[in-house]
């Protein structure tokens, strides 16, 4: 009994573990896939460092013994940078900082897996591998080194250095020299040690200086997916040290002195220069004569000059030559290199006597002459009488002769001369000898040494005067002269003032004028001032002639002249009124057709000849409507039939009066009116063919009567045609004609006669006034053909009228801007009655009346 509550406890207990392990959640956990996976827990992960940033490089990849849903991450320490991000669901690990193995080679980063409740991390370490992304570095730069001449050929000078940062083959280097057009040098492509090529020597006198270019290249590598290889270049400067290797060098050679008669002993004759020939540390050198002097000369060890030690008349030869050596001498006072030269020295009498010039009268510096401008080429100027002479003999005494500041317009005979010479100076350039351009020459004739080191001289100053010829024609300012007047200029009113110049003197220079040529009837010149002015009878007229030409003759006292063109331009002036056409009083306009009118202006420029239209006063006013440009002139939009017609006027003709205005735009404007009879036509008269082609010839009958005339031509033409093969038909035919034909004479057709009256416009029945009635038929036909019906005959035309007294009704004038015109009034014909006929129309009427005018104002139509 007492053990009972102790079992108890112990299954209470049993059965709250039991509960507890039922309850419990396991953590989840990453795969290990291994080094060579881009999924699992980046165990052993490596990445190049030229992956692109934004690359997806990774993805973690675990589970949940549960299986629930996992999320990742992955997180670094505070100090570094961030250089992944993470997709929290797949795991899927994205590069975000670009990657460099030089800074950085490897990277820590934590992962972690978590389930919701369990969460799981991870320190993994991410190795980055190298790419050939870096070029090699040369260290220690500039590179500028000091090598003597005497170096030996093979040694080494000098080493470079250069690093790459890279790993592997693309951090390994190699070196070239670039210049390989230089062969004294060679450089160890492994090493980067410089050295003198073999067989090569550096020599300070011939190039102090080299520069050498020297290429850094790596191994080569993969970079982003391509093979590359990086490079980098360098220059050395090769300084090269001067040491004594070159013997002393003369300065000058060769080496001439000259001993004249005159000359005093100590005289100084000449001086040799020699230098040492390693420049760069020069040694002294010392000057003495090996052989030659015979003891007549003399040479200062240091300074090398030479100088004769006894009297002129002393030495024995002409011609001394004298062997000068000079030895180098060592800083440690040992002579060292030794090099000889010759000097010539020549024994020479004075030459004491410069050439001298002679006139007529003696010894003469000035020479002149007065002649003609423009001579002939080749001229000789005789004028001149001039003799050089030199007293010294030999080789002394030969001289040449040349002008200067002549400018290549003459030229010396003789150039070379020998103790005494005629001078000729002979003309070369006769164009530049211009009176015009230069009055007075001035030069000098020269006279110098020629075989002597003192090159004695002398000149003498030659002045020629000038004097005119006429050698110049007159020459206008310009080629043509351009002139406007306007044409309402008065007689004599001046047009354009030309010049020409004549640049010779005197007479010569004098020019008179004088004008011909087509246009020149017009116009008159002043003989010496050049103006050109209008005859004083002269009425210009821009309408008649706009435009003159003609030619201006410029002309010297002995007939040289020149001509220009004269091109005289008549300004329009507004002088006439806009003229209307005299056939503008009566017209006739079709309701919705506009009529035109026009007048002229015949002025001949713009805006003078520029006519403007408009409407003065209309009865009834406000009707019409005119184009101002073109003188179009149409009913208003309002009047479009006959009714508004007849409601705006009781006249049931409908023909009304406008005062038309044409007015030009000159300054001042002048204008024209003229009273205007429009007849209106009701649009709808013109629905037939006929009537439309009577409404087109209405102002040219004969236009009608020659197209009726050609189509009975045609008519007759096609009658006897058919005629001729009907009885050709018959002929050949078996029918049995009869002896004799029974000829029925043909009534004669009624008269026709066409009733005329004027066109009256009513309400109703308008159209019928245009309606034409059939034809009666024609009973002219052939016996053979009943169904050919021949044309018609012409109806024969009505007679002339009887000339009816003319009506002198009052004028009337309408005052304009610059006067009136006086309205033509047509002869008005009386109305004859005409005979009632079935073909009535108002358009046949008007033609009738069109017919009747024309043979009134000219002779009987037959």
């Amino acid at each position: 009994i007492s053990l009972r509550p102790s079992v108890n406890l112990c299954l209470g207990i049993f059965v709250s573990v039991l509960a507890i392990l039922s309850q419990a959640n396991f953590a989840p956990y990453f795969y290990d896939n291994g080094a060579s996976s881009t999924n699992g827990n980046m165990a052993l992960f490596s990445l190049s460092e030229d992956t692109p940033v934004g690359s997806h490089v990774y993805t973690l990849n675990g589970t949940d013994p549960e299986g629930d849903f996992v999320t990742y991450g992955i997180s670094f320490e505070s100090s570094s940078r961030n250089f992944f991000s993470i997709d929290p669901n797949f795991g899927n690990i994205t590069l975000i900082e670009e990657l460099d193995r030089e800074r950085e080679d490897e990277i820590e980063a934590i992962i972690s897996i978590s389930d919701g409740i369990n969460r799981v991390s991870e320190k993994v370490l991410i190795l980055v591998t190298d790419a050939n992304d870096e070029a090699p570095q040369f260290i220690n730069t500039p590179y500028i080194i000091l090598v003597p001449e005497d170096t030996p050929a093979g040694s080494s000078i000098f080493k470079v250095q250069a690093l790459d940062k890279d790993t592997g083959s693309g951090g390994s280097v190699t070196y070239f020299l670039q210049n390989l057009h230089s062969n004294k040098f060679t450089m160890d492509r492994h090493s980067g040690v410089l050295r003198i090529s073999v067989g090569a020597t550096l020599d300070y006198e011939k190039s102090r200086t080299h520069f050498i270019t020297v290429l850094a290249k790596d191994g080569g590598g993969r970079l982003r997916g391509d093979y590359v290889v990086f490079s980098a270049t360098t220059t050395i400067t090769i300084n090269v040290d001067d040491v004594q290797d070159t013997a002393p060098i003369f300065v000058g050679t060769p080496y001439y002195g000259y001993v004249y008669e005159d000359s005093h002993p100590g005289s100084e004759i000449l001086t040799v220069v020699a230098v040492d020939g390693d420049r760069g540390n020069p040694n002294m050198v010392l000057y003495n004569f090996v052989n030659g002097s015979d003891e007549a000369f003399r040479i200062n060890e240091t300074t090398g000059a030479i100088s004769v030690v006894v009297s002129p008349s002393q030495l024995k030869k002409e011609v001394y030559e004298l062997r000068v050596q000079v030895s180098e001498v060592s800083s440690s006072g040992v002579l060292a290199a030794q090099v000889s030269t010759t000097v010539t020295i020549r024994v020479v009498d004075l030459n004491n006597h410069p050439p001298t010039f002679y006139g007529e009268n003696g010894l003469q510096n000035m020479f002149e002459l007065t002649m003609y401008e423009h001579p002939s080429e080749g001229e000789i100027l005789r004028g001149l009488r001039i003799t050089v002479n030199d007293s010294d003999q030999g080789a002394n005494a030969k001289f040449n002769l040349r002008l200067v500041g002549a400018g290549g317009i003459f030229r010396v005979v003789p150039q070379t001369v020998l103790n005494e010479a005629q001078v000729t100076i002979i003309v070369e350039n006769s164009a530049a000898i211009d009176f015009e351009k230069i009055k007075l020459l001035t030069f000098k004739l020269l006279a110098v040494e020629v075989n002597t080191p003192e090159k004695f001289s002398s000149t003498a100053d030659i002045v020629i005067h000038l004097l005119d010829t006429n050698d110049n024609v007159p020459k206008f300012s310009s080629d043509y002269y351009i002139a406007r007047i306007p044409e309402n200029s008065p007689g004599g009113s001046n047009v354009v003032a030309v010049a020409a110049m004549d640049p010779d003197s005197g007479l010569w220079g004098e020019v008179k004028y004088s004008i011909y040529g087509a246009g020149a009837e017009l116009f008159l010149i002043h003989p010496s001032a050049g103006i050109i002015y209008t005859q004083p009878w002269a009425a210009l007229d821009a309408e008649v002639t706009s435009k003159y030409n003609f030619y201006v003759k410029a002309e010297d006292t002995e007939g040289k002249y020149s001509l220009a063109e004269v091109f005289v331009t008549v300004l329009d002036v507004n002088d006439h009124s806009p003229e209307f056409d005299e056939n503008i009083q009566e017209t006739t306009m079709v309701l919705g057709t506009p009529v035109k009118i026009e007048a002229t202006d015949h002025d001949a420029e713009e805006p003078n000849n520029v006519v403007d239209y408009s409407i003065m006063q209309a009865e009834p006013a406000n009707v019409f409507d005119i184009n101002e440009s073109t003188g179009e002139i149409r009913l208003k939009a309002f009047v479009h039939s006959l009714d508004i017609i007849h409601n705006i006027t009781k006249n049931r003709d409908c023909t009304w009066s406008v005062l038309v205005q044409a007015k030009d735009r000159g300054s001042p404007s002048f204008s024209t009116t003229a009273v205007l009879k429009i007849d209106i036509l009701d649009e709808t008269l013109h629905r037939g063919p006929m009537a439309a082609f009577l409404m087109q010839t209405k102002d040219n009958p004969m236009k009608a009567v020659g197209v009726l005339a050609g189509v009975i031509a045609i008519m007759v033409v096609i009658t006897v045609f058919i005629s001729t093969a009907m009885f050709w038909r018959n002929k050949k035919s078996n029918k049995i004609l009869p002896i004799r034909r029974v000829i029925r004479k043909r009534p004669s057709p009624p008269s026709r006669t066409i009733r005329a009256e004027w066109l009256k416009f009513k309400r109703s029945h308008a159209g019928d006034k245009f309606a034409v009635k059939d034809e009666l038929p024609n009973e002219n036909h052939n016996n053979n053909s009943l169904m050919f019906t021949p044309p018609p005959t012409a109806p024969a035309l009505p007679p002339p009228p009887t000339p009816i007294p003319k009506i002198s009704p009052t004028e009337w004038t309408v005052p304009t801007v610059s006067g009136s015109l006086t309205p033509k009034h047509t002869r008005k014909l009386l109305k004859e009655k005409a005979l009632e006929s079935p073909v009535q129309s108002a358009l046949v009427s008007e033609l009738k009346q069109k017919f009747e005018k024309k043979a009134m104002d000219n002779k009987p139509y037959f």
